[in-house]
Order: C-alpha cells, then sequence, then structure tokens
C-alpha cells in the first residue's frame, strides 16, 4: 500500500489550515487566472455579492447566501466560464449610524456633541473594524471572491453613480422634494420607507373624548360628540372632525364647530369620503400634521398642519404647558387632566398594530416633512413591462416570487429617500435663501455660485445599493472593461425578506439607467431557522455563530448542511444532529478515498479503462457516476441543491463506498492485473471529487492533491474542469445486470439476518432463475457472490429442486432459496411470507388500477405507460412465486 499524508478521521482544521491563503496568493480567483487557465476566450458568467452591512458580524443567513453563490461561480469557473464573483459591502446609513450612536451613547456622549466631521471619523472607524472581521468570516467559508475588484458602497466610484443618478432622475422630473407626511424615526431623526417600518401589536387603548359644541348645538340630547383615538397627545394638531357625507346620522351637524379639550380651539365638522360609516363613532378627528391619511382629508379641504412634536418626539410649543415631555409622558398627562376636566368619557384597552423602525425599534411618528422623493409609477411600469419579455425579464427562482414582486410594484406609493444622517451619500442639492419665498434650489455636484448652502440630508442606504451590479463594474464608465463583460450579471441570490427593499429598486435602476435587467436570474432562498422553526434572533437566544460550527465541524460541513438543507425559497431548520451528519458524510468519503488511494500504484492514472479489460462492476459504475454527473448537473442549473445533494450522497455512500470500493477489494488483493480496477477506481474518485468541490472545496481539493497524479505538483481543484456527461458511458446492460447482482446479495443477506445466522456460519445458496440470461451473469459474477454471500454451495440453474425446509426471498426473475432445516421457525417463515405476498397483491392492484384507468393510459407518455406495464408484471411474478412458496411451506 501507498503511504498517503491522510488521517485516519478526517480533521477539518488541518485540511482547511493554510489553504485558502494559497489560493489567494495564486489568485485563483481572479478572471484573468481563470482564463490564463482555461486558454481560450471564455463566455463570461458574474455575480456580485449582495453586500453585507458593516454593522457587526456576518450570520448564518449570511453563510447560507454566500455559499449558494460560491458553489455556483464555483461550478462554473470548472465548467471553463469567465467567472467573476465580485465582492463588497454596504455603508447601510441609519443601521451603522445607529449602531455608533449607541456606542456613544455608552460613553455619555452624542454625535451632536461630536459634530459631524469627527462623527463621520467614528463610522469609519467602525467600518474599518467590521469589514475587516467580515472579510475574515469570508475566508473562513472558503468564498472564492475577487478581492482586487472589492468595493464599497460609499467609495468614490459609486459616490459618482450616486450622483449621476440622482441628478438625472431629477431632471427627468422622476425625483421631487416636497412636503408630505413620512415615517419617522424619533431616536435616529430621519425619515424611514414604508419598508423600513415593521409593524407589531401593542398594548394601547381607546380614548373616547368629548368635543362640545360651539353654539349650542345637541347631538342625541348631548352638547358635544364623542371622538375616539388612540393618541391624544395629537390632539393639539387638531383642525377639523369628519364625517361621511352619506351618514344620514350627522347630516345636519356639518359645518358646525366644535371646540378640541385642552385648547379649547374651534374647529369645523366636516363630510369626506374616507370616513368609514361602521368603524367606531363615524366621526373621526383630522390631524393633517400627524396621519398619512389625515394629510390627505387636509389637502382636499385646505385645512391648517400644525406640527405638535419635536424631531425627537417630544411635545413642541404648540402643545402648551406640554411642552418638553416625552410623547407618551405628554399622553399620561394629557389623559389624567381631560378626566379632571370632565371631558374623558371612557378609556378602552385595545391591541392595534403599531408601527417601529426597523433598525432602533422605537415606535414611529407619521411626520409631516419636507423630503425628497423618487416618482416609482413611471419606473414601475417600465420593469412591469419588461417582465412580460421573456428575452428581457429577471427569472424569479421559484417562479411564484415574481407574482409576490408585481403584486407589489402594482401598488407602489413614491420612495421618500432623504434622510437626516450624517452617515452616507450626502444629496447633490444646493439652497439659496432656503426657508423664504425666494428659496432657489439648484441639483448638482458643485454649487452654481456663492451663498449657495448644500442639503445636509443623505440618501437612503437602499438608493445607492439599488446601483450595486452596475455602479461596482464601472458604470456610468460604460467603456468600462468590467461593465461591457460582465453586466448583466448573471445571478443573484438573495433572501425573501428584501425583495421590495432591494431585488426590486436594482430592477427599475438597471433598466432605467442601462437599458437592461440587472440580472438574468434571482434566486430566492428563505430564512435560517431554529430546530423549533423559530426565526433566530438575539431576544431568544437562539442565534448561532456561524463562525462557531465551522471551529467545530469545519467549513465543508457547514456548506454541505446550507447546500442541501431546503429547496429553493423554503426556509431552513438549523440543528447540531444536522452538522453531526453532514460531519460524518465528510468522513465517510475521506475514508473511502483514503482506502483508494493507498490502494493505487505511483504511476497510477485517472482514466477509463479500454472497454474490455472492464468488469460488470466497473462499468457499472461509470455508468453510475455518468448518470450522477448528469443529473447533478442538471440540478444545479435547476437551483435545486438539496436534490444535487442527495444525488451525490446517495453515490458516494452507497453506491461507490458501499458496493463498488468492497467489490474492487477482491481484485485489490488478488495476485492478478489490477491496472484496470485501480484506473477505474482512480477515474471515479477524481471526477466525484470535482463534482465535490462547488460544495466542500477544502476537503476535495485536500485529497485530490493525494492523487498520484497529482502528488508533489503544485495544482488546484478549483480550477481543473468539471464533470461532464459522457453518451460512449451509458451502459444499461452492465446497470441490469449488476442490479440483479446487488438484489442477489441483498436477498441471501436478509435471509441471513432474519434467521439470525452471521456471515461465519456457512450456508447453502440455491437460485432459480426465470432468465437464462441471469444464468450467466452469476455465473460469471461468482467471486463477487462468494466474496458478498459466503455460500458453502453455490447452485445457479433454472430447474432447482428446492428442500422443503429453506428461507426465500423472491427478486425479478429469480428465486433465492436457503435451506436452513432445524435452524427456523416454519410457522415465522409462513408468516413472513404472508406478509411478503400482501404486499406484491397490493402493488399488483395498484398497478392494475393504474393501467385500467383509460385517462391515464391514453393521455400519459408511452415510455411511462410501458414502464407500468413491466412493473405490473414483475409484481404479479414475484406474488406468485411467493404463493407458490406458501403452498410448499404449508404442505412440507
Amino acid at each position: 500500500m501507498r503511504d498517503v499524508n491522510m488521517s485516519t478521521k478526517y480533521d477539518p482544521t488541518a485540511v482547511e489550515a493554510g489553504r485558502y491563503q494559497n489560493w489567494l496568493d495564486e489568485k485563483l480567483f481572479a478572471p484573468e487566472a481563470n482564463k490564463a487557465i482555461q486558454g481560450n476566450e471564455p463566455e463570461p458568467y458574474s455575480i456580485v455579492i449582495p453586500p453585507p452591512n458593516v454593522t457587526g458580524k456576518l450570520h448564518l443567513g449570511h453563510a447560507w447566501d454566500t455559499t449558494l453563490q460560491d458553489m455556483i461561480i464555483r461550478q462554473k469557473r470548472m465548467q471553463g466560464f469567465d467567472t467573476l464573483w465580485l465582492p463588497g459591502m454596504d455603508h447601510a446609513g441609519i443601521a451603522t449610524q445607529a449602531k455608533v450612536e449607541q456606542r456613544l451613547r455608552g460613553e455619555g456622549i452624542s454625535r451632536y456633541d461630536l459634530g459631524r466631521e469627527k462623527f463621520v471619523e467614528q463610522v469609519w472607524d467602525w467600518k474599518n473594524e467590521y469589514a475587516s472581521t467580515i472579510k475574515q468570516q469570508w475566508g473562513k467559508m472558503g468564498l472564492s471572491l475577487d478581492y482586487d475588484r472589492e468595493r464599497f458602497t460609499l467609495d468614490s466610484g459609486l459616490n459618482e453613480a450616486v450622483n449621476k443618478v440622482f441628478i438625472d432622475l431629477y431632471n427627468k422630473g422622476l425625483i421631487y422634494r416636497g412636503e408630505y407626511i413620512i415615517n419617522w424615526d424619533p431616536q435616529a431623526r430621519t425619515a424611514l420607507s414604508d419598508i423600513e417600518v415593521i409593524y407589531q401589536d401593542d398594548e394601547g387603548a381607546f380614548y373616547h373624548v368629548k368635543y362640545p359644541f360651539t353654539d349650542g348645538t345637541t347631538l342625541d340630547g348631548k352638547d358635544y360628540i364623542e371622538i375616539a383615538t388612540t393618541r391624544p397627545e395629537t390632539i393639539f394638531g387638531d383642525v377639523a372632525v369628519a364625517v361621511n357625507p352619506s351618514d344620514e346620522r350627522y347630516k345636519d351637524i356639518i359645518g358646525k364647530t366644535v371646540k378640541v379639550p385642552l385648547v379649547g380651539r374651534e374647529i369645523p365638522i366636516i363630510a369626506d369620503e374616507y370616513v368609514e360609516k361602521d368603524f367606531g363613532t363615524g366621526m373621526v378627528k383630522i390631524t393633517p400634521a400627524h396621519d398619512p391619511n389625515d394629510f390627505q382629508v387636509g389637502n382636499r379641504h385646505d385645512l391648517e398642519r400644525i406640527n405638535t412634536m419635536t424631531e425627537d418626539a417630544h411635545m413642541n410649543a404648540n402643545a402648551g404647558k406640554y411642552e418638553g415631555l416625552d410623547r407618551f409622558e405628554a399622553r399620561k398627562a394629557m389623559v389624567a387632566d381631560m378626566e379632571e376636566a370632565g371631558d374623558m368619557l371612557r378609556i378602552e384597552p385595545y391591541t392595534h398594530s403599531v408601527g417601529h423602525s426597523e433598525r432602533t425599534g422605537v415606535a414611529i411618528e407619521s411626520r409631516l416633512s419636507t423630503q425628497w422623493f423618487v416618482k416609482m409609477e413611471p419606473l414601475a411600469k417600465q420593469i412591469l413591462a419588461m417582465q412580460q419579455n421573456e428575452d428581457e425579464k429577471v427569472n424569479f427562482v421559484p417562479g411564484r416570487f415574481e407574482d409576490t414582486f408585481t403584486r407589489w410594484m402594482d401598488n407602489i406609493r413614491d420612495w421618500v429617500i432623504s434622510r437626516q444622517l450624517w452617515w452616507g451619500h450626502q444629496i447633490p442639492a444646493w439652497y439659496k435663501n432656503k426657508g423664504t419665498d425666494q428659496e432657489e434650489i439648484f441639483v448638482g455636484t458643485e454649487a452654481p455660485g456663492e451663498d449657495w448652502v448644500r442639503d445636509e440630508d443623505v440618501l437612503d442606504t437602499w438608493f445607492s445599493s439599488a446601483l450595486w451590479p452596475f455602479s461596482t463594474m464601472g458604470w456610468p464608465n460604460e467603456d468600462a472593461e468590467d461593465f461591457k463583460k460582465y453586466y448583466p450579471t448573471n445571478t443573484l441570490v438573495t433572501g425573501y425578506d428584501i425583495i421590495f427593499f432591494w431585488v426590486a429598486r436594482m430592477m427599475f435602476q438597471g433598466k432605467e439607467f442601462t437599458g437592461e435587467r440587472p440580472f438574468k436570474n434571482v434566486l430566492i432562498h428563505g430564512l435560517i431557522r431554529d430546530g423549533e422553526g423559530r426565526k433566530m434572533s438575539k431576544s431568544l437566544g437562539n442565534g448561532v455563530d456561524p463562525m462557531d460550527v465551522i471551529e467545530k465541524y469545519g467549513a465543508d460541513a457547514l456548506r454541505w448542511f446550507l447546500a442541501t438543507g431546503s429547496t429553493p425559497g423554503q426556509d431552513v431548520r438549523f440543528t447540531y444532529e444536522k452538522m453531526d451528519a453532514a460531519w460524518n458524510f465528510i468522513n465517510k468519503i475521506w475514508n473511502a478515498s483514503r482506502y483508494v488511494i493507498m490502494n493505487l500504484e505511483e504511476d497510477t492514472v485517472a482514466r477509463i479503462p479500454d472497454a474490455s479489460k472492464l468488469s460488470l462492476a466497473d462499468k457499472w459504475i461509470l455508468d453510475r457516476l455518468n448518470k450522477t454527473v448528469k443529473d447533478v448537473t442538471t440540478m444545479f442549473d435547476k437551483f435545486e441543491f438539496g436534490e444535487a445533494g442527495r444525488d451525490l450522497y446517495n453515490f458516494i455512500w452507497s453506491d461507490f463506498a458501499d458496493w463498488y470500493i468492497e467489490m474492487t477489494k477482491e481484485s485489490l488483493n488478488g495476485d492478478g492485473d489490477k491496472t484496470a480496477v485501480q484506473e477505474t477506481l482512480a477515474y471515479v474518485l477524481d471526477q466525484t471529487l470535482r463534482l465535490l468541490q462547488p460544495i466542500m472545496p477544502f476537503m476535495a481539493e485536500a485529497i485530490w492533491q493525494e492523487m498520484p497524479e497529482q502528488a508533489g505538483k503544485d495544482a488546484h481543484l478549483g480550477v481543473q474542469a468539471y464533470p461532464e456527461y459522457k453518451k460512449e458511458l451509458e451502459n444499461e446492460d452492465a446497470a441490469a445486470s449488476f442490479k440483479s447482482l446487488q438484489d442477489l446479495i441483498v436477498a441471501v443477506r436478509t435471509i441471513r439476518a432474519e434467521a439470525k445466522a452471521p456471515m461465519s456460519k456457512e450456508i447453502d445458496v440455491m437460485i432459480k432463475v426465470k432468465d437464462a440470461k441471469l444464468v450467466e451473469i452469476f455465473n460469471d459474477n461468482a467471486d463477487y457472490i462468494q466474496r458478498f454471500v459466503k455460500p458453502k454451495s453455490l447452485t445457479i440453474a433454472e430447474d432447482v429442486a428446492v428442500p422443503d425446509l429453506a428461507m426465500s426471498q423472491v427478486i425479478t426473475g429469480a428465486e433465492v432459496y436457503v435451506p436452513l432445516a432445524g435452524l427456523i421457525d416454519i410457522d415465522a417463515e409462513i408468516e413472513r411470507l404472508e406478509g411478503e405476498l400482501a404486499k406484491f397483491e397490493k402493488e399488483v392492484a395498484r398497478g392494475n388500477g393504474k393501467l385500467s384507468n383509460e385517462k391515464f393510459v391514453s393521455s400519459a407518455p408511452e415510455a411511462v405507460v410501458a414502464k407500468e406495464k413491466e412493473k405490473l408484471a414483475d409484481w404479479q411474478e414475484k406474488a406468485e412465486a411467493t404463493k407458490k412458496r406458501l403452498a410448499d411451506l404449508k404442505n412440507a
């Protein structure tokens, strides 16, 4: 046996040590290096990484996302494509600023204490710290990224792209500035888009308050109307009460006026279709500065807008004596005062859905504010039209997510893009005489003259990340080499939770500014959940650090679990039991490979021997390998990585390790010429490792480099050719013959197990065949039968005198008997056979039912119907043979 540098147990730490750095040093992930290795002008294939936020370490969701991307790009690289996987990170605007402000609060200071310039320096320090950590994590995962092309959403090139997009959209009338009700985060003191608001159920109340008539009018005998509100702190902003114009109850009070509690300000009762007659009292207070629907009502009726709160959600001067109180403190004080004044009719506890900031977690305010917006309807229409063209559309995988995307685009609202932050792309807009009647606005990268002041706001982080697929390629320079070669990108991999945040925005920005879709495919995956199906979160304490998993099991075990754990679009549940199974599988591969490599010669070449030198087992394993190559490649093309994993698992564990390697031991331990079996073993192992490389790059290369052809060389598996399906390796005869041999071996082993007869116990084996061809197959492979069955005597014939006392198994085309007089209970054997017969008869009934269905027979493909008939005949044969054996036993 050859000496190999492989431990007897898979040790991921030893296998992975230094290997990734070696790949980087060799620049194996650069398209230029790949092109040189392939030696041609290959077709480009590109992926841009969804840039992680520089807010912290990567989690399991990132590990899943990047593993899928790495598998795709590694396979394409081996298939000869000119591959680019471009890395980068997102400045993440509000998310990163919130983290840094939280750190500063712990030191007792705020960003305002530092000022903008010094605060931004602090954020850059944070970015550099966490970007370094993220890159280390990418390395631990083995990601084949081209770091020479790494980008950051705040770098100068992307800033140029952001400015051009903003200016061009403004000049086209698709970006505008206006005063509207927006979502406001009072902790971060910034506007939020609708999809940055997370709704959750909060315990609140309906406060029923008196609004007295000003002129002595009565309604139902009362000199006031009853208004219910969940937010009494906004009362100071009330400018009207509205009723539905068709509500007969209130037609006589339309035009009357009432007094606002605590203020005494007179406001009118108006009619508007917005009010639902059947909800509550059918009367609502109108507060245009604090509610988006009220804002629209106020516009229709030309009502005043009174803002009652500061940016940090404290009451302002319009709240009178409550000025300076936090909004929730003010609510308590106002309720107490209204109760004392007799204006509070009753308070009903009420659980309602309240919007919270996705980043800071605080309850948002609907705030009247002047902001910058993108007019979305024209952009959405353009994308929806693009999706109707098969040659231009983005293909969603799974396809059902396109419906989700389309529904959102059909009902899209204008996008508020300005953020009152200091960390981000500063808006390229300038003001002269801001806040006066003579205010002028100029949009451009430089001020048009003196006395112009730049807008202090920054852009929503999604505005810059929406440009990621093309801004990272050198755009707006459309002559940039990478842009011309690698855009549009091929595949985007991302979670379903950011389809609206990111995927949609990349699509409309890509189409608007490049005229093309930004990617051909978008593969949508689910979320990582714990073993109980719960979303991982800090509050539940069920989060898992992928680096901890790698430390224990190795990167390849984690990658295998993530690659094969679910189907596209579905969530995956993480458990350590699954990680144990992943490690065990790799250990199986390791040990099987070690055995093979140890039994090769120093000059063994991984190739297919001449057909005349191949045994049945050789032909069978080559056929099985060939089918596996075809199936795995097909599943990768469909992004069905779970199915590809199952194909690989079954081939490696069962076909290669449990069957073929075991069958080669007879030849390897014998005295004959071993060349053919050694070459076949080497070829199958070589091709298998190539199939595994995209999923398990560390382990696959470590084993491959131990093979005789690679020993002492500095070759890398990741840039070798990927296996291809070979028509000439198809061998249905070998597959069928080997299946019969397998069935025979399994049948005898089953009999031994049921009779509790160990392999050391001598038994006679009698095989009664119905097909003369089986006699030839079994006789030609008697050596295998001897090795795996251990018979004292072996009888193979079409006419076999079956003893009265024997255990039996029925296989396709034959019956297997083992005389076991004195070893079994005949009654127990009869019971077993009756169970077998019931199973066979059930299959016969199923087959008859299917073939008697005229709809099935007439509509199914001819080959499918023929296959059903073939299966039915097989079950009928087995049932008849079992009946005969039962009759013999009962008459014995």
